[in-house]
C-alpha cells in the first residue's frame, strides 16, 4: 500500500523512472481508474502493464520501506495513502487484508498513516 500506483521495478538500484511521470491525481480523481488499479492489485480484475508491474513491485516496496522508489514515487506513494486513508478507507482496508494480512506493515508505518489522517 505504500507505493500503489507509482512503484515498478527493474533490476538495478531504483525502480525504473518510466512512470515517474503518471499523474497521480488523474488517477485518484476517476474512481473507475482507481477501482481499475485496485481490482488488479487484489486479483478482482484485468492488470494494465502499469499495474501488473505495481503489483510484482508492491510487495518488495513494502517489505524495504520504499528504498528503490524514486523521490516522485514516494511523494506520489504519500499522496496515494492519504487519499486511501482519508477518501477511501474501505479499498484501504481490503488492500492492506491483501498485502498485510498480520498488521506488519500497518505497524511499521504507524507514524506516518496516523500523520497524514485527516489530512486531504
Amino acid at each position: 500500500m505504500a507505493c500503489v500506483a507509482v512503484t515498478w521495478a527493474r533490476p538495478e538500484s531504483t525502480y525504473t523512472y518510466k512512470w515517474d511521470n503518471i499523474n497521480v491525481d488523474e488517477i485518484l480523481e476517476s474512481n473507475r481508474l482507481l477501482k481499475g488499479y485496485v481490482d488488479c492489485l487484489l486479483g478482482k480484475g484485468r492488470c494494465t502493464p502499469d499495474g501488473k508491474a505495481l503489483k510484482e513491485t508492491l510487495p518488495d516496496a513494502l517489505e524495504h520501506e520504499c528504498v528503490k522508489c524514486t523521490g516522485k514515487q514516494k511523494s506520489g506513494a504519500d499522496k496515494v495513502i492519504r487519499h486511501l486513508v482519508n477518501k477511501r478507507p474501505d479499498l484501504w482496508k481490503e488492500l492492506a487484508v491483501k498485502y498485510d494480512p498480520d498488521n506488519i506493515y500497518q505497524a511499521r508505518y504507524k507514524d506516518k498513516i496516523d500523520a497524514v489522517k485527516g489530512s486531504a
